[in-house]
């Protein structure tokens, strides 16, 4: 396992102790999981564009009677 060392105010090292207490974690579990919630939301909306690109190229609307018959839903 790895160390990764961090530089910030009195200020910033107080409120981040006292958030960590206030939820029960450790504050190396809360940059953990605020890192890794960063990252999946930077992907997600990386994704989302791309998909709103390729929809502005190709809107391919489909029905709900056609999404049913292509699913092999009863109608």
């Amino acid at each position: 396992m790895s160390i990764i060392s961090l530089r910030m105010n009195e200020g910033e090292e107080k409120l981040i102790k006292e958030y960590a207490k206030v939820n029960n974690v450790s504050i190396s579990e809360l940059f953990r999981s605020a890192v890794l919630e960063k990252i999946e939301n930077d992907i997600d909306l990386d994704l989302y564009h791309q998909a709103m690109k390729e929809y502005e190229v190709d809107p391919g609307d489909v029905s709900f009677d056609e999404m049913a018959k292509e699913l092999d839903l009863p109608q």
